[in-house]
């Protein structure tokens, strides 16, 4: 009996679930990753089992700091999914500002904006790259596990701190956990990732702990230096 084909079926059926389950499409391309995103969208946050307490603590607060400190504040939050970031914000709003949710599923992007309907909380149908801002535009940029699933890492960085004001701040996530190492070419060495961030000019870096699979950092993009 040839085993062979056998053999090869298992490995293809091995390989594609490992791609749908812990790359969740991000080698079969961005519409993959968003037509995957579109099926799970009504089960994304029982999936994810967010903790809204939590998040608010370590989150919406600190983000909420910042965003008082500045007059008609804005912030991007790049894939937004079902509004994560705008609901930890949402229930204690008292600052001036705009938080605009950029998301590519419209499952994600409909859920989201039924769950955090405001005017100052507008929701955008678009992709991470391009942003459809112009530069220097928002005060805070923040990107939470989105990072690994994008096609080009360093292009998305690009973007991302492209549209932030000169002293604005980035938040963003760094894929960690064992299976990272398996998204090819999609994510970052845990020990190399302030040099990263550094090496395409951000400053006050700082990165901590923040789910078992991510790290979360903070880093700033310098004033721009008159000549």
């Amino acid at each position: 009996m040839n085993w062979i084909p056998y053999v090869i079926l298992l490995l293809v059926t091995g390989l594609l679930f490992w791609e749908l389950r812990v790359c969740e499409g991000a080698h079969l391309g961005k519409r993959f990753v968003v037509w995957l995103y579109d099926l799970t969208a009504s089960r994304y946050d029982r999936i994810k089992g967010f903790d809204f307490d939590w998040e608010q603590r370590f989150l919406g607060e600190p983000i909420k700091d910042i965003l008082s400190a500045i007059p008609d504040a804005r912030l991007l939050d790049v894939g937004s999914g079902t509004g994560r970031l705008s609901r930890t914000l949402f229930s204690h709003w008292n600052v001036d500002g705009l938080v605009v949710n950029l998301e590519p599923s419209q499952a994600m992007l409909t859920i989201g904006h039924q769950l955090t309907q405001s005017e100052r909380m507008p929701w955008i149908r678009a992709y991470a790259v391009p942003l459809p801002f112009q530069a220097n535009t928002f005060d805070i940029v923040t990107c939470l596990e989105v990072l690994e699933f994008t096609p080009a890492p360093y292009e998305t960085l690009s973007e991302l701190i492209r549209v932030l004001h000169p002293g604005g701040w980035l938040l963003i996530t760094n894929r960690i956990g064992w299976e990272a190492r398996w998204i090819v070419g999609r994510f970052f060495k845990r020990d190399t990732f302030a040099l990263v961030l550094e090496e395409i000019g951000l400053r006050d870096i700082t990165v901590y702990p923040w789910q078992m699979d991510y790290d979360l950092a903070w880093a700033r993009k310098p004033y721009e230096t008159k000549k």
